[in-house]
């Protein structure tokens, strides 16, 4: 079934199959939790990094390196796919790698909160969506929280984000703006493609099942982690919409009984296909655990969609979500052994 209008899926599912090839495997995986931050870049230099690792090894050194190294080489990758497709491709692939928009404000915000300098911030940015270094360098200048909301008013950020301020100010918790990051992404990425405005043919219609599947696990950890922080929100205020699993009301409820989450999953249109997944979730025992769990699920369940549609938007998706987690979990490497973590510790936060 080829499922992407007017465009180029057998070429593009190729080369994407080829890089798919290339992402580390749990062997690495283990090889590098038992390596220093110098040796985890020495060995990242005989792999798909070492072009970003020779470019900015002169500048940086240890975690830092391996910091620029992994957020350069992942935009140089999705800068790439977006470089092969053509037509209505193009188009789905570019809409969804806004999300690094996502991830560059959340990133923006955290720093700005914790009080990072701006190149401890800039180190975490993922230059793979719309907004080039000098949007996000004006975000850092922003200089705080409120100046960051100020900054994005009359995005597709802003409205939400100045609601989102005021339990900020009362909470002193970052999960409103973050959670007003992420519903602000996913329900413009939808707008038009559910009920509507666009037509709607094969692509389109794997790409919303797609990120369907997304947003119901991000409701999820989004739930969980509300339930937790201790400062008395209702997750169901913060549901983002667009899934098929949840209503807010649900997720409300659901928070507070993990079993009764996972089993409302299992009896899911996802229950099928995700057993090993959500075998995951019942046996996780922690928040973080939990929360790998559900990367872990999401990713299973993208690789299903690319097995049955080999030849449709799902495949590249699928290999956007999987470099995410190879960028990941190098990352959690090297930070867990700056911090002196034990490779069990590290292995525990991997998503493999």
């Amino acid at each position: 079934m080829s499922a992407a209008e007017g465009s180029n899926p057998e070429y593009v599912t190729a080369r994407v199959r080829s890089r798919r090839r290339k992402l580390f495997d749990e062997d690495q995986y283990r090889d590098l939790v038992r390596m220093g931050p110098s040796e985890i870049a020495r060995f990242m230099e005989e792999t798909e990094y070492g072009e970003e690792i020779n470019r900015m090894g002169a500048r940086y050194s240890g975690v830092d390196l391996i910091e620029y190294a992994l957020n350069r080489n992942q935009a140089r990758h999705f800068a790439d796919l977006l470089r092969f497709a053509e037509g209505r491709l193009y188009d789905l692939i570019a809409r969804y790698l806004r999300k690094f928009d996502d991830w560059n404000v959340k990133t923006v915000v955290r720093g700005l909160y914790s009080d990072a300098a701006p190149e401890e911030i800039r180190s975490d940015l993922i230059l793979a969506g719309e907004l080039d270094e000098g949007d996000v360098d004006e975000l850092i200048d922003a200089g705080s929280v409120e100046g960051v909301v100020e900054a994005l008013e009359g995005t597709v950020f802003g409205e939400g984000l100045e609601a989102a301020y005021a339990d900020f100010e009362a909470t002193n918790s970052l999960v409103p703006v973050e959670n007003a990051i992420d519903r602000a992404f996913y329900e413009s990425l939808l707008r038009g493609l559910q009920g509507g405005g666009e037509a709607v043919g094969p692509a389109t219609e794997l790409y919303v099942e797609f990120l369907q599947a997304e947003v119901d696990f991000l409701n999820v950890r989004n739930a969980l982690r509300t339930a937790r922080t201790g400062a008395g929100l209702d997750p169901g205020d913060y549901f983002i919409e667009g899934g098929r699993l949840f209503s807010a009301s649900e997720l409300s409820t659901l928070a507070e009984n993990t079993d009764e989450l996972v089993a409302r999953v299992r009896e899911s249109t996802y229950g099928d296909e995700l057993d090993e997944a959500l075998d995951g979730l019942e046996d996780a025992a922690s928040l973080v655990e939990f929360e790998t769990a559900v990367d872990r699920a999401l990713l299973a369940y993208a690789d299903r969609l690319s097995s049955r549609y080999p030849l449709s938007v799902c495949p590249v998706l699928a290999y956007i979500v999987a470099k995410e987690r190879e960028v990941t979990n190098i990352r959690a490497i090297a930070r867990g052994k700056e911090a002196g973590l034990s490779p069990e510790e590290i292995e525990e936060e991997l998503v493999t």
